[in-house]
């Protein structure tokens, strides 16, 4: 009886590794900057279009994300795609990918 447990063999790889190598790809949303005035973060708003759940008739819901921006590029007015990320601060779970589109001849709310 001992022979044949130690013939048995086991699996020498573990879950840990292949969770690594196949994370769940990162969500990405597209947005318009609304505020660049805190150092390295952009407020971004995301639209969304769904239908109502009683209706049906297509509504548009708006979502405010603080979002990283490490080179402050980004700018009121402009098109970003935003990644998420762990979380940076209290409210910041979101960085900026990049720039899809500047603005153009938008001028921020004055102070």
């Amino acid at each position: 009886m001992a022979d044949e447990t130690s013939t048995a063999t086991v699996s020498s790889g573990t879950p840990a590794e292949a969770q690594s190598s196949e994370r769940a790809k990162r969500k990405q949303r597209m947005g318009e900057v609304i505020s660049n005035k805190m150092a390295k973060t952009i407020i971004v708003r995301v639209e969304r279009r769904f239908p109502h759940r009683r209706y049906k008739k297509v509504v548009t819901g708006y979502k405010k994300l603080y979002a990283h921006d490490e080179k402050s590029e980004a700018k009121v007015g402009d098109t970003v795609r935003i990644e998420e990320t762990r979380p940076l601060s209290k409210t910041k779970r979101w960085r900026l990918v990049q720039v899809v589109e500047a603005s153009t001849g938008v001028t921020p709310v004055a102070v």
